[in-house]
């Protein structure tokens, strides 16, 4: 595994986020694994290594969904149990379709907005807890349509929390992150080692999203990303099977992927079983009119060599 370096991959990854101090690549083909790393975790600080910690944001949702896998896979919850069933009060929609944006729920929980806007290009969600969360009406429209909801997986794992009775970050770090060996994953809001978030240039405080953190809490680094990404393509659980059905992830053709960002950093994952390759690009700077950041990380995943014996005959079409 490369620990730092170039490529023409990086380079572009580089290229289409000017304001980012720091930039690392993931990928997974035929030609091995590696880490490439770009820069420092901030202006005149360490250099950026596969140990760098960056804030995921809306990848999160992709790990609460292979908790939520874990634990039907346990027994401990289905599929089709309906949300009022672990948070009495709510509405009969299921934690399937809070997994798969197809609950009917808004993307922002009802409230949020009004709270949101002073620290709008800071942390917007930071005075939205977890008591405002449950206070929150959960009122389904269309139900069985895709409609993309930040409140929804905030739900789906306040309710998986409920029906284990271990708040989130400590149940995903329980059955998520240690059995894959994600020892820099997680939900704390400071830590050494982290590329510092900016937003145009200006340096930014960490992420806070205390009432929603299934869907939008976690850091990572590379390492870590890499055996999370490998473990997506061989699949050594039911668990892993199950989030394939996708729960969380956007499927096109054979590529599963997923993209995040936060007020100062843009992540996006992806991987394809099929040709056996994989790709994390991570960059600390916040998404912004007209960046090519994730259109560029997409793009770069087809063009990695298959592994062998893994042959695809199919082009990819542009994010829309």
């Amino acid at each position: 595994m490369t620990l730092s370096g170039g490529g023409a991959a990086l380079a572009a990854l580089v290229a289409a986020v000017p304001g980012a101090t720091a930039v690392t690549l993931v990928t997974v083909s035929g030609e091995g694994s590696e880490v490439r790393c770009h820069g420092r975790e901030f202006a005149g600080g360490p250099e950026t290594t596969a140990d760098t910690g960056y804030e995921l944001g809306s990848v999160t949702k992709t790990f609460t969904a292979l908790l939520l896998a874990e634990l039907a896979d346990r027994g401990a919850v289905t599929l089709d149990d309906p949300l009022s069933a672990h948070l009495p009060g709510t509405a009969d929609c299921t934690l399937h379709q809070l997994a798969t944006h197809t609950a009917g729920l808004p993307r922002l929980p009802p409230g949020l907005l009004r709270s949101a806007l002073p620290q709008w290009y800071r942390n917007p969600y930071a005075a939205f807890d977890d008591d405002r969360l449950l206070a929150a009406p959960v009122r389904p429209r269309s139900p069985g349509r895709v409609r993309y909801s930040n409140f929804g997986v905030a739900l789906l794992g306040r309710a998986l929390a409920e029906r284990t009775g271990t708040p989130y970050p400590e149940l995903l770090a329980e059955l998520v992150c240690a059995p894959l060996g994600l020892t820099a994953t997680d939900c704390a809001e400071q830590a050494p080692g982290r590329a510092l978030g900016h937003r145009r240039g200006r340096p930014l405080p960490p992420w806070r999203i205390p009432g929603l953190p299934a869907a939008g809490a976690l850091r990572s680094t590379g390492r870590d990303l890499l055996r999370y990404l490998t473990a997506h393509l061989d699949p050594a659980t039911p668990a892993l099977r199950t989030v394939r059905l996708p729960l969380a992830w956007s499927l096109r053709r054979t590529t599963y992927f997923h993209s995040g960002g936060t007020r100062g950093c843009t992540a996006f994952v992806g991987f394809d079983p099929e040709r056996g390759t994989a790709l994390a690009a991570l960059a600390n700077t916040g998404p912004f009119l007209g960046s090519r950041f994730v259109q560029t990380a997409y793009d770069t995943l087809p063009a990695l060599t298959p592994r062998r014996g893994l042959v695809s005959s199919r082009g990819e079409d542009e994010i829309s």
